[in-house]
């Protein structure tokens, strides 16, 4: 072989080491995405080709590829890839009418690109070839960037969650459920709180909205007051039914009372907050939300402040009338008496559509009935689905929004 020869490969496996891709050590380090797309925008020679198509299987699952892998996201950054017999099949995005071409691994079937997703924007792709779906249906990607207020900061003063013993529920009989208080760095005993309380508490603090984290960035910069955090789950029955559903999404004020009467209470025990229901808000997502939303409703003396991420202001809690649900919110607050509360809604274009209803109608709906009583509140309607991704994006200034005046 021509000494130019040897260097040139050489120096491509060289490049494919780097990049985790090499037969001898196929089973080394896991390939990121920009790995990938370095790879595959250079013209691999043939052996190269079957070293990364290997790989590739190896990493990302053989079926998985054969059924059309479901994107793999890093970032903005997402990675198609399916293996198919197909001549040139594209990756279409259906929300934004557009598509990224494919780029064949040598003389395989493995099929490969690296895309890359706008902030806060989603995308419903598929593969197809010869205009024809090679996958059984669109499937989501969304990537909304963490808000830097949802990071750790060296500097910043840690407040507490403390895990509490299970609460049994008389307002909910048979129910029990796992719940946890936070208390912020900057709490003193003798300079009452305020009170926040979050419906399905465990995903807020787990999940990408790092509440905990979040409120304690908020608090040490000033820009909402110092906050016990209530973070409590839905009821289960011993038989393990969860009675999500029913608390959250009927209309009535047994919620608002199980948290007066029985989640307070406790919850005074770990830490004083301020008897003012100016200083007191609920949060929730999907039923969640309108969970929240109904607590205040029911019980202004209590709660003035809801934040409704991807509210299910619909018709869940259809009834024995099937009439009975959370749509009858929008109509409702035209006629009956003003309430004094202060309301942060969120939902994006393409959140769900069910027999339920319809979700961003139906926030659009209420935002404009909230706009024509002339409430305090603030909607922010984006594209993302029925998740969290969104909300976990903006929650911090959800926050700020929320407690703006309240020091």
């Amino acid at each position: 072989m021509h000494p130019g020869k040897i260097w040139a490969c050489a120096a491509i496996l060289g490049a494919f080491a780097l990049a985790g891709v090499s037969r001898a050590g196929a089973q080394q380090n896991t390939m990121t995405l920009a790995d990938i797309e370095q790879a595959i925008s250079r013209k691999l020679e043939a052996e190269e080709a079957q070293v990364l198509a290997d790989r590739l299987r190896e990493q990302l699952g053989a079926a998985n590829l054969v059924n059309g892998l479901t994107p793999k996201l890093d970032k903005t950054k997402v990675l198609f890839a399916i293996e198919t017999a197909q001549t040139n099949p594209q990756v279409r995005d259906d929300t934004n009418l557009r598509g990224w071409n494919l780029t064949r691994l040598g003389d395989s079937n493995m099929w490969v690109t690296v895309g890359v997703v706008p902030n806060f924007r989603v995308v419903r792709w598929r593969y197809e070839a010869g205009g024809k779906s090679l996958n059984s249906g669109a499937v989501r990607v969304e990537y909304f960037p963490p808000h830097p207020d949802s990071l750790p900061r060296a500097g910043t003063p840690k407040g507490t969650v403390r895990q509490m013993p299970k609460l049994e529920s008389k307002i909910f009989p048979g129910t029990s459920r796992d719940w946890w208080i936070y208390v912020p760095a900057q709490y003193r005993e003798d300079q009452p709180a305020c009170l926040m309380v979050f419906q399905d508490g465990q995903g807020y603090l787990n999940d990408a909205s790092q509440t905990a984290t979040v409120f304690d960035n908020l608090i040490h910069k000033g820009d909402m007051p110092v906050t016990i955090g209530v973070f409590i789950n839905p009821g289960v029955y011993r038989d393990g039914r969860s009675n999500r559903s029913f608390e959250y999404d009927t209309l009535s004020d047994q919620y608002a009372r199980f948290l007066r009467d029985e989640v307070l209470p406790e919850t005074r025990k770990v830490a004083r907050f301020s008897d003012d229901p100016e200083r007191r808000a609920v949060c929730g997502i999907s039923s969640g939300g309108i969970c929240a939303f109904t607590a205040a409703w029911e019980m202004p003396d209590q709660f003035r402040k809801v934040l409704s991420q991807v509210g299910s202001f619909v018709n869940i809690a259809a009834g024995k009338s099937l009439k009975e649900g959370g749509h009858n919110y929008a109509a409702l607050l035209r006629k009956a008496e003003k309430k004094p509360l202060r309301v942060f809604l969120q939902d994006g274009s393409n959140d769900l559509d069910n027999e339920n209803g319809n979700w961003p109608l139906a926030n659009q709906t209420l935002a404009a009935t909230l706009s024509y009583r002339g409430y305090d509140y603030h909607f922010v309607m984006g594209e993302g689905f029925h998740s969290k991704a969104h909300g976990a994006a903006i929650f911090p200034d959800s926050l700020r929004w929320l407690w703006r005046d309240v020091r």
